[in-house]
This record gives C-alpha cells, sequence and structure tokens, in this order.
C-alpha cells in the first residue's frame, strides 16, 4: 500500500508536468480544445452531445446522463498540444456512449450500486474489524462491497484506454495535429492513463489487506 501510494504520488507529478510543458506549446492548426471537441464530435456523426466549459484544472470529463463533454476552463479555450489530446480523449468517450462500448456500458451499469457501497463500505469495514473475534459477517459484507469498487476500478482501464485510442486514431486522421504534436498529445494521455493503472492497483492493494483480516480469521 505505502508502494502504490508512492507511485500514485509519483504519476500525479508527471502528469502534471507534462501537461504543464505540453500546455506552453501552441498547436499548429490554432484550433481550440472547444473546436477540437465539435469537430471530432461532428466527424463521428453525433450531434446530440454539447460541449460545455467546467471549472477547475483537470476536471474534464463526458457526462452520459445529459450528453455533455465537460472541458476544464483551461482546455476549453486553450490551443496547445495538451489541451487538444484532453479534448478529443473526453469526445472519445462520447463515441463510445453511442457505439455502446461493451465496457462503457458495463461500467454505467454499476454506478448504482457502486454509489451504495461507497457510502457504507468504510463503516461496515471498521464495525467488521471490531467485532472480528465476535463475527466476521460485518467484515466478509465490507470485504464484498470493496471488490465492487476494485472491479469498477478495473472495468475503467479498457474504458479509458480505449478513448486514448479513438482520440490519437482520429487526430492522426484528421490531421488537427502534426507528428510532433501527436506524439506529445500521446504521451500526456499515457501518464493521464497511469493515474487509473495505480488507483486501480491500490484498491487491489486494500481489498487484500482487509481480506487477509477476513481470511486470517476464518483459519
Amino acid at each position: 500500500m505505502i508502494v502504490m501510494m508512492l507511485a500514485s504520488a509519483l504519476v500525479s507529478w508527471t502528469l502534471k508536468s507534462k501537461f504543464e510543458k505540453y500546455s506552453k506549446l501552441g498547436l499548429t492548426s490554432g484550433l481550440s480544445g472547444r473546436e477540437i471537441a465539435e469537430l471530432m464530435l461532428a466527424d463521428n456523426g453525433i450531434t446530440d452531445v454539447r460541449v460545455i466549459s467546467t471549472p477547475g484544472k483537470l476536471t474534464d470529463h463526458y457526462n452520459p446522463a445529459d450528453k455533455t463533454v465537460n472541458l476544464s476552463e483551461y482546455v476549453y479555450e486553450a490551443r496547445s498540444a495538451a489541451a487538444a489530446a484532453v479534448a478529443a480523449h473526453e469526445c472519445g468517450h462520447a463515441v463510445q456512449h453511442a457505439r455502446a462500448y461493451s465496457f462503457l456500458k458495463f461500467r454505467s451499469a454499476m454506478v448504482p450500486a457502486l454509489s451504495v457501497a461507497s457510502r457504507y463500505m468504510q463503516w461496515i469495514l471498521l464495525i467488521g474489524i471490531l467485532m472480528i473475534q465476535t463475527t466476521i459477517l460485518p467484515l466478509a459484507i465490507g470485504v464484498a462491497l470493496f471488490a465492487l469498487t476494485t472491479l469498477f476500478s478495473f472495468i475503467t482501464l479498457p474504458v479509458e484506454f480505449d478513448a486514448s485510442k479513438r482520440a490519437l486514431a482520429w487526430m492522426s486522421t484528421r490531421g488537427v495535429v502534426t507528428t510532433q504534436e501527436h506524439g506529445m498529445a500521446k504521451d500526456a494521455l499515457k501518464w493521464a492513463a497511469m493515474t487509473y493503472v495505480v488507483a486501480a492497483l491500490g484498491s487491489l492493494a486494500t481489498l487484500l489487506y482487509y481480506a487477509s483480516f477476513l481470511f486470517g480469521r476464518r483459519d
């Protein structure tokens, strides 16, 4: 768990560093993040998704509930390789939604159960550890709920990697970036994806930690 915490900090620092570096390099095409997002949606025949600005930094996301591509204030207005990568990536999720991408459908179906699990999971785990000498039932329930959140983390991985793959393929085909800018966008998206990999592995490590209490008690 300590190793995963250090890895998470390193990946987060590297991502911010890469994003800052590629944010300073203007895009040859002169397109803003908003314009790139709208162009990618149009090229994929998606007309019912809006591109809007959202407050904050690195707060970019696609919301399937109201079909909006939410770009952070910088990405929305900026004309850089970093902004292009993020905007196209979020539109990649919109394309997944429109094409009924299986992993995205699976992840979306898990959200209601996950929201309930995350609300009570920590309390149940705490009660389970406190009562472990009496009964293993609360801890078993807590571990099962945590396993659900860990599964969600791993299901997120192919969703994120596929969105980046769609984004990079479209940018290359459409010619909105040069070869050098495409390499920058690919590098930025690689490190963004690494944050999800580390989060998934961290969740697995925590799950094994709690499971060791459960199976240790059963032995």
